[in-house]
């Protein structure tokens, strides 16, 4: 398989997945862009992996983690926070205010137990696979997404 064919095939996937990591499809796109020129420098590794769309999952969640260490997302980010003052009328996008609710309470997970659960969730992998994306033991990945669930738990109750 060839680069081109790699990306023909797995980069709507991979975006998807970016966005329910950063919550934000701009920053996906970011995250997938700065990913996939990494692995057209690496590919010949990546192709003789014996999984090269594991490979290149864990290759984006580990770009993903690591933001947090480089200055220029915080540089670039410029959303308005809301305005609080003005109500929001409870109607048909009731749904689209919940879904807002759970992205706020998703982005302040930490990088690691977000991906965890999108992992888990979203991608619906088990736990030993978890591991591998994120390079840590089965039980980290547990502790992980149980100290995520009991966050956005307290989170829900005190809304």
């Amino acid at each position: 398989m060839t680069y081109e064919e790699f990306v023909d095939m797995r980069l709507a996937p991979l975006l998807r997945y970016a966005v329910m990591l950063t919550g934000d499809p701009h920053q996906a796109q970011d995250l997938v862009q700065e990913t996939m020129v990494r692995v057209q420098l690496n590919w010949r590794r990546v192709a003789r992996a014996d999984s090269p769309e594991r490979y290149v999952r864990r290759m984006l969640t580990n770009q993903y983690v690591d933001w947090r260490r480089g200055s220029w997302v915080r540089r670039v980010l410029l959303r308005e926070e809301p305005d609080v003052a003005v109500p929001v009328a409870a109607d048909h996008a009731q749904s689209a205010v919940d879904r807002d609710q759970i992205w706020s309470w998703l982005s302040r997970l930490p990088r690691r137990q977000r991906a965890a659960l999108v992992l888990r969730y979203y991608e619906d992998l088990p736990d030993a696979e978890i591991a591998d994306v994120l390079g840590c033991a089965v039980g980290t990945v547990r502790s992980s997404i149980s100290r995520a669930l009991a966050t956005l738990r307290t989170e829900y109750v005190e809304a």
